[in-house]
Parts: structure tokens; C-alpha cells; sequence
């Protein structure tokens, strides 16, 4: 669809954005002058279409509460061909921050920016890409990265992206990078409180105005208090080269807004209380500091526009498990970020947001402790028993138990009148399911903060000696909850949706779990029928601890289940992870290997009925993944880095661990998606 000026300043005005439109090419007149120092946080596109992108800067001033910047947009990387120019509005009231809607502009094309103020000095030039027209049938390449605690680590994988794209042929760079969240970590360490955590050293990234303290952590209750936490992060070198290089398309996880919050309601380990003021200004400054094509409540230009809410305790919940208190309501829709972007003929991107709508967790009932003693068995919960939860009232066709059973021990059903879980909530469901249906693009791909895929294993094969009372027979485990690998009822919902109305090419792209996935998209597993719909890619951390790093410093060397995770070498090396054995092969698997360190022969102990949706584990993974689609395949790549504890002095970003390429080719309707791996650089151990 091709918009007119008109329409277009409506859209602007909708987006919150200032409006720029592309004319006739001319050189610049600006008299720019290059001053990063006063861009502090360097600058940004998001969200492109065919003929329009946003740009993003901060230009913060000493004086005054509201200044005029330009924004020029070239098609050249020297401005000789300046296609549009318009004023951009900073203030106090936005903490300085610019957005601007450039339309106008041509389709696929590479576009420079920059800004500058009344005295000409400028910003670092950003690039662009616009998205192609929707019947172009050109590849589209993208990235998917996510948690990037800059508080403990370091982001060398934008350094290594950077440097493959600017070596790669032109077809093959990236047109854009998918965040799918934890952009910031809202829980903040201060390095003259901690100075290290496992191998890392703690690195100063904001002070917290008015914030909570929680352990060793500080949490932002204000909007000061997050925009602090965004400027920090924007200050990475590495995460400023990124964004001025490619446009972002960002989706939030849970620490934009609280570590375990859910809906309007802040959660940090033990302080659990009503944070309705404390997620709009969560979603205030994310609207700040993020170029999205998101609706601020104000309607206005240039200011969010926070709505007024108090901090009221929720006491009642719909039939869908949202909160119906009217503050709640008001806070959990004064941004909607779920949206969808279309790329070319073979890309419908379609992100949601599985925090704001949520349910209650039906896993945390006290008296599930009465079930057994899951200390012994190290996390492990009898999946059987989360599926019970999961699915509340609407269980087993809407006949649940009466109680919950496990071997011997049986407990009152907490969940037996609860509506079933819901990452969506209903409305964002409705809308997601609508657009999956109407796709008419080659790939339609979900993109979700969480990830998708079953965390399983098979502790009823574990020796009698490493246990105190055994398994019983029969029963998986489930290592999960919190994502859509133990929200059987409302992810079997989607995946019906794509069987029953014959989709093809659907896949899924996650982030959250520190950690490399690959598998499919099914919606159960054995000893239920196995019928896979889909495929589904986990990316791992850019710069956050994972659970290998949290194993190797907290679990026992004589801790009974450790072979389950870590094996230790004879030779006194770093363990092997057994983690990524047990997730796809079972425990008798990793007690072999922790014995006898052979792969080959403990793959033979492996259990088939485990894991038929999981072709690559990495546990221990740091760094990003690539795709690319056309109309015959899709390739997913991973590209991981060793662990990310300091920043690399290398142009390249360091050396790689490994570079493992999944490929699948489209499937018909009926036919099952089937996935192909290669290892093309390094060793990736036990997870392929």
C-alpha cells in the first residue's frame, strides 16, 4: 500500500513520532560537524517497511526544557544525496530522546542518517534498510540476539556481527536484527557493593535513583530510575555500532519491566507487591529509547504521556486470568507492543508479548511441596503433574481431578477451577491467531521472548544408588516452567490452528533461556502421538550468565545428580556438559558418559520416547543466531562465542566455539518439516 503525505502524518502522529518525507535529492546545507560526545548514546532505526523507517537519537542539553534538532536522510554515506530533512524535537519531559517517521522512501533500499543541532553539531551517521515491497521475492536475512547484561559481561557477538556482515557478500548481510528481549536487566549491581559474580567481573552501569534494593540487587521503581538503566546500556560501544548499522525490531521479555513480574504486578525474589506506576514507567522509557511502531497513550509527537494509576493490589481475575483492576488494566495497555511487520514475499514477523497478559502461575502453590522432595532430584518436577496445572478447569477435555497424584502422594488440585494458563491473555491471542491465518507470506514466524520447546528428562532410568526413593515408572520430568515448553494447553491451541487451517512454513524464534535450541514445533510428545507442525529456534544469550556457568560454581563435585550436568575430566579440564545429553538423550546417557567420556557409546543408552523435538542443545551457548529464507528454505545459523566475560579487543570479536547451520526445506500441508544439521566451524560438544 503506497500512502500519501497526508496519511502519513496521521500515522506519524499515531507512532508519537516527528515526521520527515522523502523529496528530491539535494546535498546537504546543514554545516554538520561530527560531536558524538553530545549524542551520548549514539543512534537507531527500528521497524521498517517498504517506505518508511524510524529514527532514534538522544541529544541531551544543559539548559533549557525543549530544543530543535535536523534529521537528514541520504542515500549515500557522504550526503551529497540528502532525500529528506525535517526538525525533531527533543525535551527535558522525553529525557532528550528524538523519534522520527521518514517516509517517502524507496523499497529495499540502504538509506545514511544523521542529526544535528542549531550550532551544526552532529551525530555519528546511522544506516538503514527499508523492508522490501510484499510480492518481492529477493532472500531475507535477519539476526535474533537477546539478554545482554552489560552489568556482567560483554558484547563481543555485536563485534563478531558486525565484522561478518561488513565482509559478506551483499546478498547475504543482514537486513535487519530481531531483539527479542532482555534489551536491559533492571536488577543492577553496584561494583563497590559486588565485585564479581562466578568467573565475572560486576561493571558499573547506572545508579538508581528512588529504587528498591532486593539482595545485592538495586531495582528502578520510577521512570528516572529506568532510564538510567537504559542510557547505561546504550553507552556499549559494541551495542551503538550495532544499532547504528542495521534497523532493530524489538519485543521486551520480563527485566525491561521486573525480573519475575507478570502483568502490572513487580516481582524480585521475596517482594512481590502491586507495581502499577512502576510498569508505566517501565513502558515509558522503553518507548523512550526503542524506534518502534508503537502507539504512545499521549497521541502526541514527541511525549509518552504516562497515564495516572496507583499502586492497588489485584484481588480478582477474568476468566482468562487477567487482573480486573481498573490501574492494572490502565497499566498493562498503556503501551501494546505485540505487532507484526511484513518482509518481501517470504517474511511475516509476527512478535508478542508474553508478560503483560499473562496468568498467575499455576506452579507456585505451596502445597505442591507435598508432592515429594524435589531437592533430591534437583529441580525436576513430574511433568504429568504440570500438565494437571497448566490446564485448570479445562484439563482432560474440562474433567480435571480432584487431586494431583505422584507414586504414592497425592494433593488437592490448586488449579482444578482456574482458567487454563495464558503467556497471551485473550485479546493478544485473538490477534495473533487472526494474523497467522490471513498470512500470506512463504514463512510466518512467531517471534516470542520465550522459548517454546519442552525442557525434559527421564529420571525413572536413574540408577537406585543416586537417589534416595525412585522415579516412578512411567513418569517424565520437567525441568521447565515460566515459557510455552509447560503451557501445553494455550501452545497445543496454536499449533492446532496451524494443522487444522493447513499452514506451512511456520516457525519459532526465542529467546530468554541463555541457551542454543533447535527442534520442532509440536504439541506433544511421546507416549502421545508426536506430530510436528513447525519448527522452533532458541537463540542464546549475548552476554548473560547461563545454567552451565551457575552449575559449575553451585553444584557439588559429589552431589549425586551431577553427571546429569557437568562430567568431570580425568585430566582436571573444565567439565563436559552432560546437560545438553540428559535434555536429548536421558540420564542413562549421562551416567555412562560421566564414566566412560565416549560419546558414541553413551548415545546408544539413549532414550528415543525423550526428546523427538530436539535436534541441538547447547546449554552453555553465548551469541547469536542468523537466518535466512527464501521461497524454498529456511537456515538458521548459530554462531557461538566463547563465554563472554570481557570485552574483546579484536576486530572480529574474538574467536568463535562453534558455527552450526540448521536447514529445512518448505513443506507441503500434511508433511512434516524435517530439520538438516552441519557443523561448519568448531565443536559444539555434546549438544549436536
Amino acid at each position: 500500500m503506497t500512502l500519501n503525505r497526508r496519511e502519513f502524518v496521521r500515522i506519524a502522529a499515531a507512532l508519537g513520532a516527528s515526521l520527515a518525507w522523502s523529496g528530491g535529492a539535494r546535498a546537504s546545507r546543514t554545516g554538520w560537524r561530527e560531536a558524538r560526545a553530545l549524542y551520548p548514546e549514539g543512534v537507531a532505526s527500528g521497524d521498517p517497511d517498504p517506505t518508511s523507517v524510524i529514527l532514534w537519537t538522544r541529544r541531551p542539553f544543559v539548559s533549557g526544557t525543549r530544543h530543535i534538532l535536523s534529521v537528514e536522510v541520504a542515500t549515500d554515506p557522504a550526503f551529497l544525496r540528502v532525500v529528506a530533512h525535517a526538525a525533531a524535537p527533543v525535551s527535558a519531559a522525553a529525557d532528550w530522546t528524538a523519534r522520527v517517521l521518514v517516509g517517502g522512501l524507496k523499497p529495499a533500499t540502504t538509506y545514511w542518517y544523521r542529526f544535528t543541532d542549531a550550532e551544526g553539531n552532529g551525530s555519528r551517521i546511522g544506516r538503514t534498510i527499508t523492508a522490501p515491497r510484499p510480492n518481492d521475492r529477493r532472500a531475507v536475512n535477519f539476526a535474533f540476539v537477546s539478554c545482554q547484561s552489560v552489568n556482567e559481561g560483554a558484547l563481543n557477538g555485536y563485534r563478531r556481527m558486525l565484522f561478518e556482515d561488513e565482509q559478506a557478500r551483499p546478498e547475504d548481510r543482514l537486513d535487519f536484527v530481531l531483539h527479542l528481549g532482555d534489551f536491559i536487566y533492571e536488577v543492577v549491581q553496584y561494583p563497590d557493593e559486588v565485585q564479581t559474580r562466578y568467573d565475572r567481573t560486576i561493571y558499573e552501569v547506572a545508579r538508581i535513583p528512588d529504587g528498591l534494593k532486593v539482595g545485592d540487587f538495586h531495582i528502578p521503581t520510577t521512570v528516572d530510575g529506568y532510564r538510567a538503566i537504559w542510557r547505561g546500556y546504550l553507552r556499549d560501544p559494541d551495542l551503538q555500532d550495532a544499532r547504528a548499522r542495521w534497523p532493530f525490531v524489538c519485543m521486551w521479555d520480563n527485566h525491561e519491566f521486573s525480573w519475575q513480574g507478570w502483568q502490572s504486578i513487580l516481582k524480585a525474589g521475596p517482594i512481590e507487591q502491586p507495581g502499577q506506576s512502576v510498569k508505566v514507567a517501565a513502558n515509558q522509557a522503553w518507548f523512550e529509547y526503542i524506534p518502534a511502531r508503537v502507539s504512545p497513550p499521549s497521541g502526541a509527537l514527541d511525549q509518552f504521556g504516562p497515564p495516572a494509576v496507583e499502586n492497588v493490589k489485584i484481588e480478582r481475575f477474568d476468566s482468562h486470568g487477567l487482573g480486573d483492576e481498573p490501574n492494572n488494566r490502565t497499566a498493562i495497555n498503556s503501551l501494546i507492543a505485540y505487532r507484526a511487520l511484513r518482509y518481501g514475499r517470504h517474511l511475516d514477523l509476527i512478535l508478542t508479548d508474553l508478560h503483560s497478559f499473562r496468568s498467575p502461575d499455576p506452579f507456585g502453590d505451596p502445597s505442591l511441596g507435598g508432592l515429594g522432595d524435589w531437592g533430591d532430584y534437583n529441580g525436576m518436577f513430574p511433568e504429568a503433574a504440570m500438565q494437571v496445572l497448566d490446564g485448570g478447569r479445562a484439563f482432560d477435555g474440562g474433567h480435571p481431578p480432584a487431586d494431583i497424584r505422584f507414586g504414592a502422594q497425592a494433593i488437592a488440585n490448586p488449579q482444578r477451577d482456574a482458567p487454563p494458563q495464558t503467556l497471551l491473555g485473550a485479546a493478544q491471542k485473538t490477534w495473533f491467531k487472526n494474523r497467522l491465518r490471513r498470512s500470506t507470506a512463504t514463512w510466518k514466524i512467531w517471534g516470542a521472548s520465550l522459548g517454546t520447546l519442552e525442557l525434559r528428562a527421564d529420571p525413572e532410568n536413574l540408577p537406585p544408588e543416586l537417589v534416595k526413593a525412585p522415579w516412578p515408572s512411567g513418569q517424565f520430568a520437567n525441568l521447565g516452567g515460566g515459557d510455552h515448553g509447560s503451557a501445553w494447553i494455550e501452545r497445543g491451541e496454536i499449533y492446532d490452528l496451524v494443522r487444522e487451517e493447513k499452514i506451512t512454513g511456520f516457525a519459532v524464534v526465542s529467546g530468554d533461556r541463555h541457551s542454543f535450541w533447535a527442534g520442532y514445533a509440536a504439541k506433544a510428545l511421546p507416549p502421545a502421538s508426536f506430530a510436528p507442525v513447525g519448527l522452533s529456534f532458541v537463540g542464546a544469550s549475548l552476554a548473560s550468565p547461563g545454567a552451565m556457568e551457575s552449575l559449575e560454581h553451585r553444584l557439588a563435585k559429589d552431589a549425586p545428580l551431577r553427571p546429569l550436568y557437568l562430567a568431570d575430566r580425568a585430566d582436571g579440564g573444565p567439565p563436559d556438559w552432560t546437560y545438553n545429553m540428559l535434555l536429548r538423550h536421558g540420564v542413562r546417557a549421562c551416567v555412562d558418559y560421566a564414566r566412560h567420556h565416549d560419546r558414541d557409546q553413551a548415545r546408544a543408552l539413549g532414550n528415543p520416547a525423550l526428546a523427538p523435538h530436539l535436534e541441538f542443545v547447547d546449554m552453555g551457548g553465548h551469541g547469536f543466531a542468523k537466518v535466512r529464507l527464501d521461497g524454498r528454505e529456511i537456515r538458521t545459523e548459530f554462531v557461538c562465542i566463547p563465554r563472554p566475560i570481557r570485552r574483546s579487543a579484536q576486530a572480529d570479536g574474538g574467536p568463535l566455539r562453534y558455527r552450526v547451520v540448521h536447514r529445512a526445506r518448505l513443506w507441503r500441508p500434511g508433511e512434516r518439516p524435517r530439520l538438516v544439521q552441519e557443523v561448519l566451524e568448531g565443536d559444539p560438544g555434546l549438544g549436536a
